[in-house]
């Protein structure tokens, strides 16, 4: 390979004022030197798309660090070694690595974890047997503890935690009940997921048909969304119901102003008169189930037992466009920018 290679990379270029914009990133132009000693070149093969990282772009305390102005935005990728002077990694391998929105990137090994292209297919990694599949499993397991006959309710159903959501609550002998957004996405929920019963959150009668669909109200809701499906759910939440949240995608543009129908007071006063568990979590703080996660989903996904889909979308230079529509609902399954093919 002759060096330097010239990289392509997505910069933040402006702190959003509310929902992002076109604006707000940049794409540049990075000269990569060799690697050296200790360094392997990635090439990425794809970028995974996910509401965090509106909240990344905001200079404000979280659980994890701000991307600074004029920084590569932040995000996971599938990628394939081009270049290696790292034990244990050869050029070829498929990894899965943290070098965010850019082509090539270069890597210390920190963080990085060789796949295995025979398991699953490689983009999966990204969405139903990664992150957002982790998410799904470990929340569900940790935390909202389906049993049979109980009711499990979740947003975003046609989503890459939702979709998994749903059919793993079925598969613990639990009633899924999934709102997604849309004909076209309440049909793949209930005809191809197989959720028990799929409301559309955009229909007037909302609150009315989740109601009715939960005639013995809502053992378990796995919070993703916020705002106002967090509205029509809480009155309807039984007693010793439980309520993992990993996301709260309604408000991560900071212009929700849903939260007036329920205070602060009214919310507590519920949490404790029905003894509701209401757990935030990040999925590594749950890494002791990701063997287990593994070792019963990668299984289930090659037989088809579980269902997934993904949205991919080709080029690099399309990932603003992309993750500004998809925090808007425009995306349907898990959001991948396929950036480059796999060499052999």
């Amino acid at each position: 390979m002759t060096y330097p290679i010239t990289a392509q990379r997505i910069v933040l270029a402006a702190r959003p004022d509310g929902e992002p914009t076109a604006q707000d990133f940049r794409q540049e132009s990075l000269a990569l030197q060799a690697p050296q000693a200790g360094q392997m070149l990635l090439k990425t093969l794809y970028l995974s798309l996910d509401p965090y990282m509106r909240g990344r772009m905001n200079d404000s305390k979280s659980y994890s660090p701000p991307v600074q102005l004029g920084e590569t935005m932040v995000g996971e990728v599938v990628a394939q070694v081009v270049d290696s002077k790292v034990e244990g990694f050869n050029a070829g391998d498929i990894v899965l690595a943290h070098s965010g929105w850019t082509s090539h990137g270069l890597s210390n090994g920190e963080g990085v974890r060789k796949i295995d292209p025979a398991t699953a297919p490689i983009e999966t990694r990204l969405g139903v047997l990664g992150m957002p599949g982790f998410t799904a499993y470990a929340g569900l397991r940790e935390i909202g503890k389906p049993r049979a006959g109980e009711t499990v309710v979740v947003a975003a159903a046609s989503g890459p935690v939702g979709s998994l959501v749903g059919q793993l609550a079925q598969r613990a002998g639990a009633r899924a009940v999934g709102i997604a957004g849309g004909v076209e996405k309440c049909a793949f929920v209930k005809d191809v997921l197989g959720f028990d019963v799929v409301i559309d959150h955009r229909a007037e009668d909302f609150v009315d048909q989740l109601a009715t669909a939960c005639p013995d109200g809502i053992d378990v809701y796995f919070e993703n969304v916020g705002g106002p499906i967090w509205q029509a759910v809480f009155p309807l939440l039984n007693q010793f119901a439980r309520v993992p949240v990993c996301g709260l995608i309604a408000d991560y543009n900071g212009t929700s102003t849903t939260d007036a129908g329920l205070s602060v007071a009214g919310l507590m006063r519920g949490i404790l008169t029905r003894s509701i568990t209401l757990r935030g979590f990040i999925n590594y703080d749950l890494n002791h189930c990701f063997p287990d996660f593994i070792r019963e989903i990668a299984p289930a996904i090659k037989n088809g037992e579980i269902k997934h889909l993904e949205d991919v979308v080709d080029g690099l230079e399309n990932s603003p466009q992309t993750f500004i529509g998809m925090l808007k609902g425009r995306n349907f399954g898990k959001v991948l920018i396929k950036v480059a093919d796999a060499f052999r």
